[in-house]
């Protein structure tokens, strides 16, 4: 039984993510999803309490799908710190650079003047990922392979760093998307200065 409603959890958040990604924040409804998943609102309403609940699950669940394997990249103690950073930040800016994350930010953004909804999506999304960048950067500070700092403002320096160049233009349609090899180019110069930065 755990595992159907696991798998029915998961196929609500398919569902609602495509709705939301089309419709838009204001003009989804419960009733939408619910008559595309082919369930009844009180079956939605037993997974997930609100749209605004509902929302932030998709958010939160497409990160952690997507940012994964990128985070997964971070372990400490690596010969080439460079090069881990450069595997990292290539992973992490392919899925920022995407229609569905711009999209996911934008509604984000809508709301936030309206609801808490801002400070919920940021501790469930961005704030859990500067964590686990922070720590690995403290591990790689404590080792001497990184200058001691704050890595809490180093984590936040390394994100800005690899969007520095694309995030603006894609969240404001400027560009659609990008090639692997643009990717990994600004990845590059992002690192580069990072290390620059940072090399003891």
């Amino acid at each position: 039984m755990r595992v159907k409603t696991e798998a029915k959890r998961e196929s609500i958040l398919e569902i609602a993510s495509q709705v939301f990604q089309e419709m838009g924040y204001e003009r989804t409804s419960m009733d939408e999803i619910a008559a595309r998943m082919g369930g009844s609102k009180v079956t939605l309403y037993g997974y997930f309490p609100s749209k605004q609940h509902l929302f932030l699950e998709v958010a939160n669940y497409a990160g952690m799908r997507q940012l994964g394997p990128a985070f997964d990249e971070l372990v400490p103690g690596s010969d080439d710190l460079p090069r881990m950073l450069r595997r990292f930040g290539e992973k992490f800016l392919s899925f920022v650079c995407t229609p569905e994350a711009a999209g996911t930010y934008r509604m984000v953004v809508a709301q936030s003047g309206q609801s808490d909804i801002g400070r919920s999506f940021f501790e469930l999304g961005p704030k859990r990922g500067e964590d686990l960048i922070a720590a690995f950067l403290q591990s790689e500070m404590d080792s001497g392979r990184l200058k001691k700092a704050d890595a809490s403002i180093a984590a936040m320096q390394l994100s800005a760093l690899l969007t520095a160049e694309t995030q603006h233009r894609t969240l404001m349609g400027v560009t659609a998307s990008h090639t692997r090899q643009q990717i990994k180019q600004m990845v590059d110069r992002a690192v580069a200065v990072f290390m620059d930065a940072y090399t003891p």
